[in-house]
């Protein structure tokens, strides 16, 4: 393989510089740097004829060094074949191809706020659409009982709901005695300590216990029905459903919602419980309030509408959840990718669906429960 060379010779007034051997990426190796420079010292001037007719090979390597020597400009007499041209001339294209300048669009931000409400208006059209299936599988159900999926019901009521409950009443106990010490230390500045009863029955049971609840299922349960449901659509299990006549929401999207609107008021009670607990024993420690008092105050200091708000909110937090689950896990394509992003973006919604919800009980129940 001839190796790049570059001579000068000089006869009269013209000078002639003759480019020979072979100038690609492996003709040219390691030498790059000192042909770089020698091209450069030469230069490109007028009365200077390049003559590239002994170059046996050239590739987009061997163009480059040429174009650099050059300063991206041809030089004013070259003797060049067209083939070895046209390579020069696609490179020289792409160097000297100025980037286009993006034009900034002052109203961008009205195109992003009608994209993001269309997407809303999209995805309000599939849930009230997955919401009328249901409706329609339960009026089923009461024409034919004997269609009714309890294997997947009990399945899901176990995966969703005892499984659940481990780490519920860990945060849930953790979460009473964090509420009761900060409680303890400003109660106990103007003698209120045997308010402390009040403060954590009425904040855990009516809002504390059903929101912590919402957000840790939401987080755990709610993910892996979107992922399920999500593989399923992946592998084409779903369509192959449709293809057998059977319903989907009544064997897929059915047994969920219903299993976790089931759990989540059970799930409510007993993380509310592990929270007083946890609360009860905080204000042991720290005010020295008898269990026996904590107790006996408890059912006077918290009406029992409080109950029955706090187990309201955990069967709507968990309908809203479980039918968020389903619907983003429907809209899954067959990749990889979309099974992420769906996926994340039912644990957001939901949260953020949870949090609405329960601003919305807040008001509507404002007048009740609480004594003056």
């Amino acid at each position: 393989m001839p190796q790049p060379a570059i001579s000068r010779s000089t006869d009269g007034s013209s000078t002639r510089i003759v480019v020979s051997g072979t100038w690609t990426l492996s003709g040219i190796g390691d030498d790059i740097h000192p042909l770089e420079v020698e091209m450069r010292s030469l230069g490109v001037t007028d009365g200077v004829t390049w003559d590239l007719t002994g170059v046996d090979r050239l590739d987009s390597v061997g163009a480059a060094v040429l174009l650099r020597g050059w300063h991206g400009e041809y030089p004013v007499a070259l003797l060049c074949p067209d083939a070895k041209r046209a390579i020069i001339d696609r490179l020289r294209a792409v160097r000297t191809r100025a980037p286009e300048r993006q034009r900034r669009d002052w109203l961008a931000w009205v195109l992003a706020l009608g994209a993001g409400a269309q997407r809303f208006r999209d995805h309000a059209i599939e849930i009230v659409a997955l919401l009328g299936r249901l409706v329609l599988d339960c009026a089923h159900i009461l024409r034919h009982p004997a269609d009714m999926p309890w294997k997947e019901v009990s399945a899901n009521l176990y995966k969703a709901g005892a499984r659940a409950l481990p780490v519920t009443s860990l945060v849930g106990f953790l979460i009473g005695v964090v509420l009761s010490y900060l409680s303890a230390l400003q109660l106990n500045r103007f003698g209120a300590d045997v308010y402390i009863v009040n403060l954590l029955g009425i904040g855990i049971i009516r809002e504390l216990g059903p929101v912590l609840v919402a957000v840790l299922v939401a987080g755990r349960s709610g993910s892996a029905m979107t992922a399920q449901l999500g593989v399923m659509r992946v592998t084409e299990e779903i369509d192959a459903l449709s293809i057998m006549g059977v319903s989907r929401t009544l064997r897929l999207v059915l047994p969920k919602v219903l299993a976790l609107s089931i759990a989540m008021p059970l799930i409510t009670a007993w993380t509310s419980g592990v929270a007083l607990i946890g609360g009860m024993v905080a204000a042991q420690i720290q005010l020295g309030l008898s269990y026996g008092f904590f107790i006996e105050t408890l059912p006077k200091a918290v009406p029992v509408a409080n109950v029955w708000i706090g187990l309201a909110k955990g069967l709507s937090f968990g309908f809203l959840i479980a039918l968020l689950a389903c619907h983003f896990g429907l809209r899954v394509k067959p990749n990889t990718e979309s099974l992420a992003s769906n996926t994340t973006r039912s644990v957001v919604t939901a949260i953020t669906m949870v949090i609405l919800a329960d601003a919305v009980f807040a008001i509507a129940t404002r007048r009740i429960g609480i004594t003056g």
